[in-house]
């Protein structure tokens, strides 16, 4: 899913600012893992948990596509931000990063599924992507920022 968008978004950030659709893109994951977490509290409590599934599927769709772009345009900021030297090792470090995200997340999600609370799971990622939101404002959107990124 997300995957698939990477290259798109990357093409994308070429012509638009990198940090700009980071922002925007790390608002819908907040907004999205905050649906998802509410859309599994609603089914876990509910007689009838299919009827939610198509709300669920929905947003995990958005979930997963977001993070494609928002990968894309992290990606192409880095790129944009530290010269030639720098960048290479800046990307092998974050792509470890965003691998260990990838192994940890399904582990914290079925830990919550087994507990019975799988919405924590999806309100502190929302929590984590509430958090970049502000970085990437506070280091390449505001007045002073460390390095304007536009």
């Amino acid at each position: 899913g997300g995957a698939a968008v990477r290259p798109i978004c990357g093409s994308c950030s070429d012509k638009l600012s990198c940090s700009i659709i980071t922002q925007v893109i790390s608002a819908v994951m907040v907004a999205a893992s905050v649906a998802v977490g509410y859309v599994m509290m609603q089914a876990y409590g509910s007689a009838t948990p299919e009827q939610y599934f198509p709300a669920f599927i929905g947003l995990f769709i958005v979930l997963f596509f977001a993070s494609g772009v928002g990968n894309g345009s992290t990606f192409r900021t880095i790129g944009v931000i530290f010269d030639r030297q720098q960048a290479g090792p800046v990307l092998g470090w974050t792509s470890a990063i965003a691998a260990y995200g990838a192994f940890v997340a399904p582990i914290v999600i079925g830990n919550q599924i087994k507990s019975g609370t799988p919405q924590f799971a999806m309100y502190g990622f929302a929590v984590f992507y509430a958090l970049c939101l502000v970085l990437n404002w506070w280091f390449y959107l505001r007045t002073n920022a460390y390095v304007k990124n536009p």
